[in-house]
């Protein structure tokens, strides 16, 4: 029977993901569950390096539904689970694709969709996913304690009990759940606890590719944030300067992202020329591509702080000369 498959079209860039196979007269086994896993890997990429987009969603949504077609023929019980968790994955997949698009409806379906899945695949460390997108979703929808009570749902899964790892990353969204609610003590005791937990996690523990963002270099991001969002400038410009020597090259995406909280950090403390020069490094980091709606998002929130802190600098004049122009080509 004849093959297909699904592509993810990335900005000039067609990326074949995840063959889809027609109906095969034999069960489903651990092969085609490797094959739809593989999938997910190239989503990873596509989503570190470009950040989220409608391909990608799309491609992800396409994954899901091949791995819940393939469940209704598998080998065993275990094969059906197994499958349920690639749907889950695929779906958060999409999910988040969605939030970093800033597609706020589009996301909250696809999580609540996600959890379900997850639950059908009895995969704790796919719910922990779901609840760190759902607490990211909140804080951009300015519902900070709910974004906190996602946090502690991440907290609450199983996931964080086996894996030191995934014991941080829940405690570090909540981290940024509290500060978000104004919350200074609870902000930091979280952070501590997101420290401690990350020096127990073992790096060479094997885990889905999706959680290969998050470790010492992320958690200074988060940081930089948590720190940003309580009135400690100039310790969000230590932090951010300490994750940007170590975030990876290939994530692109959160590079520039902790290249604009430092510009933030340093607008803050009224260092105009530094944060504007900062500032210009996110449109160099991402040239090429499309600026994700998060990031969008954020370069508005610098640009209106610009205005506040500095109505009168030329230095500002000319960044907001420039982010207009970068804007109306970066669609």
């Amino acid at each position: 029977m004849q093959r297909r498959n699904f592509l993810t079209a990335a900005t000039g860039t067609t990326a074949a993901v995840v063959p889809l196979v027609a109906a095969r007269p034999y069960a489903v086994g651990t092969t085609d569950v490797i094959r739809l896993r593989s999938g997910l890997d190239s989503l990873t990429a596509l989503d570190a390096s470009k950040g989220g987009h409608e391909a990608l969603e799309r491609a992800a949504l396409a994954g899901a539904s091949e791995a819940l077609e393939l469940q209704k023929r598998a080998a065993s019980q275990r094969i059906r689970q197994r499958l349920f968790s690639v749907a889950a994955n695929y779906t958060a997949s999409a999910a988040w694709s969605a939030v970093d698009a800033r597609q706020s409806d589009r996301a909250l379906g696809h999580l609540n969709r996600a959890l379900y899945l997850a639950g059908m695949a009895k995969d704790p460390v796919a719910e922990l996913r779901v609840w760190n997108s759902h607490a990211m979703l909140a804080r951009q929808q300015h519902r900070h304690v709910e974004a906190v009570d996602a946090g502690q749902a991440a907290q609450a899964t199983a996931a964080t009990r086996r894996d030191p790892l995934c014991a941080s990353l829940a405690h570090a969204r909540t981290a940024v759940g509290h500060a978000n609610s104004g919350d200074r003590r609870s902000a930091l005791r979280s952070l501590v606890h997101a420290e401690e937990a990350l020096a127990k996690a073992s790096p060479d523990e094997p885990r889905p590719s999706w959680l290969a963002f998050y470790g010492p270099a992320e958690l200074l991001a988060i940081t930089a944030i948590v720190r940003s969002r309580i009135g400690d400038a100039a310790e969000a410009e230590a932090a951010s300067h300490r994750a940007l020597a170590a975030i990876p090259q290939q994530y692109r995406r959160n590079r520039a992202l902790a290249t604009l909280q430092l510009a933030l950090a340093q607008l803050h403390q009224r260092d105009i020329d530094q944060a504007c020069a900062t500032a210009d490094q996110v449109f160099v980091l991402m040239h090429g591509n499309a600026l994700p709606g998060r990031m969008r998002s954020h370069l508005g929130d610098f640009y209106r702080d610009l205005t506040t802190l500095a109505p009168d600098s030329s230095t500002a004049r000319e960044w907001k000369d420039r982010y207009r122009s970068e804007w109306s080509h970066a669609r």
